[in-house]
């Protein structure tokens, strides 16, 4: 079993190269009258906390970063089901020179215009794990209310004195994914 990490915490990923970070949630029985769609995105960046470049937000609409490094497994519209509703592997032996942190956050696509915020989602967590072995390195359990907030940065993946870590964020904003954008790119 894994390291189970709280708001603010952080801890190393080990020698691990390749591994997966797994994203879930539920949304609650109340009715907005539409469905639910929560989008998990990979910011990839560099010191100044930007972006490598466009390509290195990958996403819905960018899959996969040009190297190879970040590949996100897809779009699920429904999170329906148990386990990880969407994940993003990763491949440190193939990240880009210049890139000190990937930054995991998720959105709920048209949120505001759809009348639907993170207070009406339940059992969201971040998980890290390896796939060949399916052991779970860590993960973070979000249990807060954000009764506002449409997007949610789960955690980042950063570089301290030549360690892979990961730390649990838990920052909730309005605004969706341009939030993020407008924040990184």
């Amino acid at each position: 079993m894994g390291i189970n990490l709280t708001k603010g915490g952080n801890t190393s990923i080990g020698s691990l190269q390749k591994f997966v970070v797994g994203m879930g949630w539920d949304t609650n029985d109340t009715d907005s009258g539409q469905a639910f769609d929560l989008d998990a995105s990979a910011f990839m960046l560099n010191a100044s906390g930007k972006t490598l470049s466009d390509a290195h937000l990958v996403f819905y609409g960018n899959l996969k970063s040009p190297e190879g490094c970040v590949e996100h497994a897809g779009d699920n519209l429904s999170g329906a089901g148990d386990g990880d509703d969407e994940s993003i592997k990763i491949d440190l032996s193939k990240l880009p020179a210049g890139c000190e942190k990937i930054t995991f956050v998720v959105t709920i696509h048209e949120g505001e215009s759809r009348g639907q915020n993170f207070g009406q989602v339940r059992n969201a967590f971040v998980r890290v794990y390896d796939p060949s072995t399916n052991e779970e390195i860590l993960k973070y359990d979000l249990g807060e209310d954000f009764s506002i907030e449409t997007a949610i940065e789960f955690g980042e993946l950063y570089q301290k004195e030549g360690a892979w870590k990961f730390k649990a964020i838990g920052a909730g904003f309005a605004g969706g994914l341009q939030k993020f954008v407008d924040k990184y790119c």
